[in-house]
């Protein structure tokens, strides 16, 4: 693995260019074709660059319950695992400070953990790579009626792999690791993740559960005839912690991924603290295929020019330094089935395709 220095500087960069006209109108005529096949019941792609106003493309309505209104900017959507990169990552590289390192076994970060126990070895490096070794089911509900606290009953479990040798995308390890910095920080998670969102401006980005409304999209129905999930999160085990998870449970809207975005990029220019992390985050670890590896939380490009992750519920973010771009693609494509977010791939791919191309091989 190459060796990962917080204090590293940034990389050249080439200035911040705006996507093409023509690239726009492909990315929302397949928004359009999704919403017009029922994938989606709509959705937003929010775009920019680190010097530039966002600018947002929309189609549908935000859910049929919703009224006819279209999505916006300001409408509100359970990210899923994008909480993986806006809470537990952005944390954890603003932290950074003995006792918390890269390579401080977990069982040095919480209290109770066992020197024999298989999991207090794992590192936050190896957590935010997927190469924890960790069971790759999270299923925190076998663990219901038990009285040892979470990070040990984790910890106990048998590694399925040694830590750092396999990348596997292990949602438990995130887990852990939110336990881990609500503990050594002395805040709750949610709390420690706020106070970052306030300081880049993000008003709207929240752990749930949140108030239903017009502006809040809901997602998947799990029994017939039931309510649907509508602010509280989709994903079970987060809903098992109450809401407030390392890998799941914060809800955002177009306008505050982009403002994210927004801010790492020109933090990265900067060399701004989270600009640093982000330099430091985007230098491949642990490859994952067709091209792409993981970083720190993020999947990266194999030259490390761009990163972006995927919500199970259907959104994504993409941002590259090296073309100064980023694109925030935010839709509830559970919401009619859960498999309907595999048929995101063409969108998602064009997404990553038009944030990382290099402004230099455009055609005159």
């Amino acid at each position: 693995m190459i060796p990962l220095d917080p204090s590293g500087t940034a990389p050249t960069r080439t200035a911040p260019t705006p996507f093409e006209p023509a690239v726009l109108a492909a990315l929302h005529e397949q928004l359009d074709l999704l919403t017009a096949d029922g994938t989606v019941p709509g959705g937003v792609i929010a775009h920019g660059t680190a010097d530039t106003a966002p600018g947002y493309l929309t189609a549908g309505v935000v859910a049929p319950e919703c009224g006819d209104a279209p999505p916006g900017p300001d409408t509100v959507y359970d990210v899923a695992s994008l909480t993986k990169v806006l809470a537990t990552w952005t944390v954890t590289g603003s932290s950074l400070r003995p006792p918390l390192t890269l390579d401080t076994p977990v069982r040095d970060l919480l209290p109770g953990i066992g020197a024999d126990a298989p999991g207090g070895r794992v590192t936050p490096r190896q957590i935010l790579t997927h190469t924890s070794g960790l069971r790759a089911d999270t299923r925190l509900d076998q663990y219901r009626g038990r009285t040892e606290p979470l990070a040990e009953l984790l910890c106990a479990e048998p590694l399925i792999a040694e830590p750092g040798t396999e990348h596997r995308y292990i949602n438990r390890g995130f887990v852990l690791l939110g336990l881990a910095l609500a503990h050594v920080l002395g805040r709750r998670l949610d709390d420690l993740a706020a106070s970052r969102w306030n300081a880049l401006g993000l008003a709207a980005t929240a752990y749930g559960p949140l108030t239903r409304s017009a502006r809040l999209a809901p997602t998947e129905r799990r029994l017939p005839g039931a309510p649907r999930l509508w602010g509280i999160p989709h994903d079970d085990n987060a809903a098992l912690l109450g809401g407030v998870a390392g890998h799941a449970g914060v809800f955002s809207t177009p306008a505050d991924l982009a403002a994210f975005a927004a801010a790492l990029l020109r933090s990265h220019a900067d060399g701004g603290t989270l600009g640093r992390w982000l330099a430091v985050s985007l230098r491949p670890a642990a490859a994952i295929g067709d091209g792409l590896h993981r970083g720190l939380a993020w999947t990266v490009t194999g030259d490390g020019r761009t990163a972006h992750h995927h919500g199970f519920t259907g959104t994504s973010l993409y941002l590259s330094p090296a073309t100064g771009r980023y694109l925030a693609l935010c839709t509830n494509a559970v919401y009619h089935h859960r498999d309907n977010r595999t048929r995101l791939a063409p969108l998602r791919a064009l997404a990553l395709a038009a944030v990382d191309a290099d402004p230099r091989e455009a055609a005159p």
